[in-house]
Parts: structure tokens; sequence; C-alpha cells
């Protein structure tokens, strides 16, 4: 038998609702959702036929100004009918605005989820960014330079080796916290039937890849990382 999310495609193609493929399958509005945006559904491909169909009286309503200044074709420039959101249009910038439209088609589920990407990538790019060589290595700084009529003077800031490090091991401390706690989120909505097979999937490999580097960090092991994930009822 097909995956839901392959059946539930071809409903959408042929005009089912979100709420009604969300009845059918037995899922939540959300996994619907998700399962439109990740693999790409259009509802052009296989769209039924306009027979039959509720239509609206064409023409905007009295006193409606969305086509003002358009003489017809394309909307001209600066013409705003296809903001949702005024406040948005009138304070946010382009790029602001383009990355909500986008964000309107993502779940809460997934928006979670890349939260939890960018969290881990940015405390293992910490892991270069902020390493120690060794007990010698200290970072010396300029922080200030003065230069009078007859006086000149700089002042130095030096960080030893064991303060990076501790500065470090605080740092680290504070991110992993946030990223279990994001994972945690994420797993409660996972209980709660909002994710799909391949969101729980990637939520056990991200959970493996954590527990490693914190061995790895724990023993300053330089062994490569290996995560084997495996589908339930499969043997590894």
């Amino acid at each position: 038998m097909a995956d839901k999310h392959i059946l539930a495609e071809q409903d959408y193609q042929a005009g089912l609702k979100y709420k009604e493929i969300a009845e059918k399958y037995e899922v939540s509005l959300n996994t619907v959702k998700s399962w439109k945006q990740r693999h790409g559904w259009n509802r052009d491909r296989g769209a039924p036929s306009s027979k039959g169909m509720h239509t609206k009286r064409p023409g905007a309503p009295p006193g409606n100004q969305n086509a003002k200044g358009n003489r017809g074709g394309s909307a001209p420039k600066g013409n705003s009918n296809a903001v949702t959101h005024g406040l948005f249009a009138k304070y946010l910038p382009d790029e602001t605005r383009e990355i909500l439209q986008q964000l309107e088609t993502r779940s809460p589920l997934d928006m979670l989820w890349d939260s939890i990407v960018i969290q881990h990538a940015a405390i293992i790019r910490a892991q270069q960014l902020m390493y120690v060589r060794d007990q010698q290595d200290t970072t010396t700084t300029l922080i200030e330079e003065k230069n009078g009529d007859s006086s000149y003077s700089q002042a130095w800031e030096v960080q030893q080796a064991w303060d990076k490090h501790a500065a470090f091991l605080q740092a680290q401390s504070r991110a992993m916290a946030t990223l279990q706690s994001l994972i945690k989120r994420y797993e409660e909505m996972c209980r709660q039937g909002l994710a799909d097979n391949e969101q729980q999937l990637r939520i056990q490999k991200l959970k493996g890849e954590v527990a490693l580097l914190d061995q790895k960090v724990a023993k300053d092991d330089d062994k490569p990382i290996e995560i084997v994930i495996t589908r339930k009822g499969e043997r590894p």
C-alpha cells in the first residue's frame, strides 16, 4: 500500500481541503501541511474542473482600491494587493516580508525543527571558534590606544588559556541546555501526534548526534561519529 502522504497528495490534487485529508488519514492538520511543504504538492496537477464548485461574483466590492494605479495586466510597482497584513507591509522591510510569506507554508513542528538545526549548527561551529590548543594558548588584544602631545599609551587585554576554556564550557553548557529544551518540545509535539514517521526519525538521529558530541567533548575523543537509525520494527 502506498504511503499516506502519497495518497493524501492525490486527494489534495482532487480538491480535498487540509481538514478533510487530515480526518481521512487520521493525522493532524499540521502533518498535512508538512506533507505539502516537504513533498511539493501542487494542486495544478489533476485539479478538478470548476464545474459544480462555488464561485464568487466577479469584481471587487464597492470602495475597494486593490487595483488602484493598475491599467491592466500585472500589478504596478508598489501595489500591495497581495499583502496579507497591512502592518507588516508598512513597517517591515521587503526581505523580512518575503521570509514571513515563506513561513506561512511551514507547520509549527517544521519551524521548531529549523530552530533545533540552527542551534545544533551553532554548537558545532563553536567547537572550532572557541578551541583552546593547550595551556600556553593565550590571546592578547589591544583594547585602547591614546596618543597625546607628549604621551602615548596602550591598554591590552590578555586571556589566559584556562580563562578561555572556562568561558567556552559555560557557553557550551548554556547552548546545550537550550538545544535540549528545544528537543524536548519537539518530542512532546511528536507524542501529541503532530509528526509523521520521517519527522520522528530525524529527531532520533539528532539526539544520537548530541549524545555523542557530549561524549567527545568530555573524553576529547577524535574518533568519527557514526549514527545508525532504524525504522520501527526493523533490525539494525
